[in-house]
């Protein structure tokens, strides 16, 4: 029976009920910005090119022609077709703005002064826009004007340099991540502009947001340790340098991560694979000692392990209080009564009318929880009517589509 729970169609407003975002971005990085600020009760409209929308439509794997990843990241969503490069297109975007409390958008930098709609031409219509830009490189510096996506920003930022195994090709950790981490430093950005903006007499603001400084923002210690000792740090598969031990171990029937690096989670640890000796060392009661002699313990923790199924030691470390978990495969989550006990496999119904399962939404606010309100819309859904509503009259939306301006 599938207990996948549906997100209701009539939701309480949520936190964000009210605010008018306009998305003009493709892809991910914007578009991801305007989904989670969606869930959370914005209105979001997205403009996209008539002739054949926004390329993720057609990325990946396609049901009734239409991906199964626009379904998660256009839900929320209202689609208006309209053609940018064009003069009347332009007009009618600006004519959206005006009335907007957010853009989006993640052109290569210049673009939207190409098109009369640079950030000061948009704050003399309104200004209190807040103003999202995210590209390659950022609206400045000397490498502003290159082409830039979220794998360039993984590699600049210095992540790619420390991912896989020493000694062989940097590899992807298998998502867009780069682009996932300038959305969410985007999402942040508007709402701390949203708040000075409240507070502080009602003007917008630009936020700048290049993919590889989102990446580079998460790397920890990595340049501290550069500036003060002179070291570069490198990949080390699946350990956690520095930090002992925390590593993926083989059991009989597959792999898992155990983090007992913590003092007093090594000591249980140790208990719990019978090696007492190790946990009552001296030497091995802080970190520094374990780091020293990592391989010893990495080991004797494999030794243990490789005997055992993946259940078996998941058991004996959760009763040992040890962080521990199993390697999960997207089939593992969708098992898992965790998973659907926090809601986070939702079933949510197409266009089409095809029921999908879908992430449910994070984080989750006690009071006004995210929802999903609406489907993904097909191509130029809402054209109309979005446009009825910023008050261009029957006759003019029938010239723009003649002109083919909309779709």
């Amino acid at each position: 029976m599938n207990t996948t729970p549906t997100s209701p169609p009539s939701p309480a407003p949520g936190a964000l009920d009210g605010l008018r975002v306009v998305e003009m971005g493709q892809l991910i990085a914007g578009p991801f910005c305007g989904k989670t600020l969606g869930e959370f009760g914005a209105d979001v409209v997205k403009i996209e090119p008539p002739a054949a929308g926004d390329p993720l439509r057609n990325w990946r794997m396609l049901q009734d022609g239409t991906s199964v990843w626009w379904q998660v990241q256009s839900r929320n969503k209202q689609s208006v077709a309209l053609d940018l490069r064009r003069p009347e297109g332009q007009e009618v975007a600006r004519a959206l703005i005006a009335e907007a409390d957010v853009l989006i958008e993640n052109f290569r930098p210049g673009t939207l002064e190409a098109w009369d709609m640079a950030p000061d031409q948009l704050h003399a219509l309104n200004p209190g826009l807040v103003i999202l830009r995210i590209s390659g490189y950022g609206q400045t510096g000397p490498y502003r004007d290159l082409p830039g996506f979220g794998a360039i920003g993984e590699a600049m930022g210095g992540l790619r340099h420390l991912t896989g195994e020493p000694g062989r090709v940097p590899v992807r950790c298998g998502i867009s991540i780069g682009d996932t981490l300038a959305a969410l430093h985007g999402t942040i950005g508007v709402l701390a502009a949203l708040y000075h903006r409240k507070v502080n007499g009602g003007a917008g603001q630009v936020i700048d947001v290049a993919l590889h400084e989102a990446v580079f923002n998460c790397m920890e210690s990595l340049l501290p340790e550069y500036s003060a000792f002179g070291a570069v740090r490198q990949a080390a598969g699946s350990a956690l340098p520095g930090i002992a031990p925390s590593n993926a171990y083989p059991c009989a029937d597959g792999w898992v991560l155990i983090a007992g690096n913590g003092d007093s989670i090594f000591r249980r640890l140790m208990g719990a694979i019978g090696r007492e000796d190790l946990a009552a060392a001296p030497d091995l009661q802080s970190n520094a000692g374990r780091v020293a002699r990592v391989q010893e313990l990495d080991d004797a923790i494999a030794a243990w392990t490789s005997t055992r199924r993946t259940q078996d030691v998941l058991a004996q470390l959760a009763a040992a209080a040890v962080p521990a978990g199993k390697v999960y495969t997207v089939k593992d989550i969708h098992e898992d009564p965790h998973y659907r006990a926090r809601n986070m496999l939702l079933t949510q119904t197409t266009r089409e009318g095809r029921t999908l399962e879908v992430p449910g939404i994070c984080p989750k606010l006690s009071a006004t929880p995210g929802t999903i309100r609406s489907s993904a819309p097909r191509l130029g859904d809402d054209t109309d009517a979005v446009l009825r509503r910023i008050g261009l009259h029957a006759d003019r939306i029938d010239a723009l589509r003649a002109a083919k301006v909309i779709g």
